[in-house]
């Protein structure tokens, strides 16, 4: 079975919605970092990760969000996460891996993409 990442573009509004479906690895990540790199040197500083179709996230991609989060920090830009709700008992794979971690609490994460880019929405707490 191929390991395979999607990564699709768009915006709304002011801000960069980067849709990431798949497995979030060592192999796929670097796909990851680059879109995020493209849209930061194309002046995209207000950005949004929907991680709501990754369905296995590793230490290396949890290294790209927190990448992704210092680059976005160093351009006064603004990151949001989206992951899907708890409609389950523990939330989604990357939820739970942040979590574990202990990293979740240095996300903004939003459950989607409207609440993400309304500035007046209140992330969902830690």
């Amino acid at each position: 079975m191929a390991v395979t990442l999607e990564v699709s573009f768009w915006e709304r509004g002011d801000w960069a919605v980067l849709e990431v479906s798949g497995e979030l690895d060592l192999v796929t990540s670097p796909v990851l970092r680059q879109r995020v790199h493209d849209a930061v040197a194309d002046g995209r500083h207000q950005v949004v990760l929907d991680l709501s179709e990754v369905f296995f996230c590793d230490s290396s991609g949890v290294g790209v969000l927190i990448a992704t989060r210092r680059l976005i920090r160093s351009c006064q830009g603004r990151l949001r996460l989206i992951l899907p709700g708890r409609g389950g008992a523990e939330g989604s794979h990357v939820n739970r891996v942040l979590a574990a971690l202990g990293v979740r609490r240095l996300f903004e994460v939003h459950r989607d993409v409207d609440s993400a880019t309304d500035d007046e929405a209140r992330p969902l707490s830690a």
